[in-house]
């Protein structure tokens, strides 16, 4: 298999215009991305992780690779949220160790996997997209808000996210067989989209706010080592182990494997901003991963895809 740096320009300049919308925003608009943060928490988020959920059909076989994922990624943020708390301050550990989870797998990986993947394979790469992104809106926001909010409060924030319950909502709708109308899906479409546009735009309204003493090489080394060495070592190892043991399909072998090289995601910014925790550092270490994917994931995934079949 290969994969030319070339497929991943046009996603990346993609995100580039995004950002630098964003940052045109800020510096000559004044807009304030708080506001645009929390819409897209508690609105565009669930509605777009409902619609996923809802036209992906899911089955208790892609319901497994969504719990498999959600796990691993609680399990990494876990880790590095016990190691980064001994070495960072608060605020920024808690930055790290909500990023270690999680990654930019839905606008920049998912192009990659439409070039990668077979349809079923695609498929699976969408139910472990949705574990991740459980993550992200559960542990994932609880562990952000420990670094500046208590046990507690931090668990009432996570119980007043609607994408936890959005995703109940997409199952019951798939168990109780009620069929979404047409128009509530047609109408849907426009939240995906919106997402991608917002979420990138977060990152360059933060960037038109960062000043040179912000640049933290500790803090954005320790992003960087997480998103581009443990994360890909950690995909192969677990692909290699299953092989070996249960057996595991090429497809879903390569879309765990994409899903471990991919950047940064661009919630770590959102999540960031909502909290009010290290925003500057976070959009920075973002915006350095996703510079670094064209040249590192072909790298990567042409290392590792013959190793497992792919």
């Amino acid at each position: 298999m290969t994969l030319e740096p070339g497929t991943l320009m046009g996603p990346l300049w993609t995100l580039l215009a995004f950002v630098g919308l964003g940052w045109l925003a800020a510096r000559r608009l004044s807009v304030d991305p708080r506001p645009i943060a929390t819409l897209l928490i508690y609105l565009i988020a669930p509605l777009t992780f409902f619609r996923g959920l809802v036209l992906g059909g899911p089955t208790p076989a892609y319901l497994l690779v969504t719990g498999a994922l959600f796990l691993c990624a609680s399990l990494v943020a876990l880790m590095v949220n016990r190691l980064a708390r001994h070495a960072l301050p608060d605020e920024e550990s808690a930055v790290l160790a909500f990023s270690a989870g999680t990654g930019n797998t839905g606008y920049f990986g998912l192009p990659v996997a439409l070039v990668l993947l077979p349809p079923t394979g695609v498929t699976l790469y969408l139910f472990g997209v949705l574990g991740v992104t459980l993550y992200e809106f559960t542990l994932g926001f609880y562990l952000s808000a420990r670094g500046r909010f208590s046990a507690r409060q931090s668990l009432l924030k996570i119980l007043r996210l609607p994408l936890i319950y959005a995703f109940l909502a997409a199952l019951a709708v798939e168990a109780l067989g009620i069929g979404v109308p047409d128009a509530v899906m047609e109408g849907l479409e426009v939240f995906p989209p919106t997402y991608t546009l917002l979420g990138m735009m977060i990152i360059g309204m933060t960037l038109g706010r960062v000043t040179l003493r912000q640049f933290d090489w500790r803090f954005i080394g320790a992003c960087v080592a997480v998103r581009y060495l443990l994360w890909p070592l950690l995909a192969l190892g677990v692909v290699l182990s299953l092989q070996a043991t249960v057996g595991l399909s090429t497809e879903l072998a390569m879309a765990l494997l994409l899903i471990g090289v991919v950047p940064m995601a661009a919630n770590v910014v959102v999540v960031a901003m909502e909290l009010g925790i290290a925003t500057e550092k976070g959009a920075l270490a973002v915006l350095i991963t996703t510079l670094a994917a064209p040249l590192l994931i072909p790298l990567y995934l042409g290392w590792m895809a013959p190793l497992v079949g792919g």
